[in-house]
């Protein structure tokens, strides 16, 4: 295969980030927006050794499964890779994709039922964050192209709610009547570099990033006009960095914070407080994960963020404990517990899971305990996944958004990856998922769709002690 050359051929598999493979020539060209079965043409964008990048040209032969995107940016914004793909195909391709990764990576055989739907197919996000630069010398607000900083204008996304638009025009209004600019990451130069807002019920938490201190009053009261119920909060973020908080929040109206209740749960959310994105398939996921622990005497939640399912776990256990680094998700978590009357059932601490978990599991030993862990992206560290196995713990509820490293956590606790000398490999284990020389087999998998039209994937893993 020649690099710029076009190519026809048949896609024989998606690959993890549901692009097309094509084989030519011995060479894998991996082609975006393609789908099994179909015939396409493409050019080959990079080629190295036996492995080729390519940009579709044309869909020869069209797959039942294809159908017309919604957004008039696809395949422009990074934000979406499968809005080309039927939705019933995307679910079967996501529970594909993790039993692919569980085998791979982590050498366990096991049957994933396709992903569970979420109840809105589109418009289904309640958090928009949004990029504020300059494009072709003119401010812009959008989207980032996939894997770079480039923002693609735009001022619409289809899996935002209506209120993303709204905001989206206040700001690029404000920046216009106030003579702010975006900022530029190349120079350093301009005013604003981001907007995050989320949507709690009919109310708005809203934060503006900027490069230096500005009135943001105005802007305050544009958001008002627009969308009702709004806290404002300026974020100073003046280093060259690719973070979109700084240290720095203040409160420009409102409290900076809100009150909601959700699955019963009274709770308290800032700018900075992890909630999922999607509240269909987050209802569907913790009524999940509180079924399967309800009866334990303890419940341990890792990585616990605001503490909505540390609460939950409250209610349903004896008493639940929750472990989470970031101090404002865990002073939330504190006012949750007061706001719900869990005082001596829900206890919270603001800590590093490594440094903290022994230190619960000695409190609490001899009791019928579950862990929950549900790890940002790059998975649990090794120490922790050490910890969890001589815990002693009853069951394990893992909830991961990445199959490759949820395939390596349960790979360890499973016993079908040991590690020697720093390195770790697959162990010889009878066929089936069910390994007999780890901590714990697996007792369930589920992956949920809380992101349509991506190729993000939620899954549920939960696992019994051998």
């Amino acid at each position: 295969m020649v690099k710029n050359e076009e190519y026809v051929g048949t896609v024989r598999a998606l690959g993890t980030d549901g692009e097309g493979i094509i084989d030519i020539d011995g060479t894998a060209a991996f082609v975006p927006y393609c789908l099994t079965g179909e015939t396409v043409r493409f050019k080959a964008l990079s080629v190295k050794g036996n492995i080729a990048y390519g940009k579709l040209s044309e869909v020869v032969t069209p797959s039942p499964d294809r159908v017309t995107p919604r957004c008039p940016v696809f395949g422009k914004c990074g934000g979406c890779q499968l809005q080309h793909m039927g939705y019933g195909a995307q679910l079967a391709f996501k529970g594909k994709a993790v039993a692919n990764a569980l085998y791979k990576i982590g050498g366990i055989e096991a049957e994933v039922p396709s992903a569970a739907a979420s109840p809105l197919q589109y418009g289904y996000r309640n958090k928009l964050a949004l990029p504020i630069g300059v494009v072709g010398g003119q401010d812009a607000v959008g989207f980032y192209a996939a894997r770079s900083h480039r923002i693609v204008p735009s001022d619409t996304c289809a899996l935002q709610q209506d209120w993303a638009q709204m905001a989206t025009g206040c700001t690029l209004s404000f920046m216009r009547t106030y003579g702010l600019h975006g900022y530029d990451e190349a120079t350093g130069k301009g005013d604003l570099r981001h907007l995050v807002a989320r949507r709690i019920g009919r109310r708005y938490i809203v934060a503006l990033v900027a490069a230096r201190k500005i009135d943001a009053r105005p802007f305050a009261d544009m958001l008002a006009g627009s969308l009702g119920d709004v806290t404002l909060l300026l974020n100073i973020n003046s280093k060259p960095t690719n973070a979109i908080f700084g240290d720095k929040f203040i409160t420009v109206s409102g409290e900076g914070f809100f009150t909601a209740e959700d699955m019963g749960i009274k709770f308290k959310a800032g700018a900075n407080t992890f909630l999922q994105v999607n509240d269909g398939i987050r209802a569907q996921l913790y009524s999940r994960i509180t079924a399967e622990a309800a009866g334990a005497d303890v419940a341990v939640d890792l990585y616990s963020g605001g503490g909505m399912l540390t609460a939950l776990l409250a209610r349903a256990c004896g008493r639940a404990y929750g472990i989470e680094v970031v101090k404002e998700a865990s002073e939330c978590a504190d006012g949750l517990k007061e706001l719900n009357g869990l005082g001596g059932k829900m206890f919270n601490i603001c800590g590093k899971v490594e440094d903290e978990l022994s230190g619960v599991v000695a409190a609490t030993e001899g009791a019928n305990r579950v862990i929950v862990c549900d790890p940002p992206r790059k998975g649990m560290e090794r120490g922790v996944v050490k910890a969890i196995a001589g815990s002693g713990a009853d069951k394990v509820i893992m909830v991961s958004c990445n199959p490759a490293t949820l395939a390596r956590d349960l790979g360890l606790l499973t016993g079908t990856l040991k590690e020697e000398d720093g390195q770790l490999v697959k162990t010889q284990l009878p066929q089936g998922y069910a390994a007999t020389n780890g901590a714990y087999s697996i007792e369930y998998i589920q992956p949920y769709d809380m992101f349509p039209q991506t190729k993000a994937i939620e899954t549920l893993a939960v696992l019994k002690r051998v």
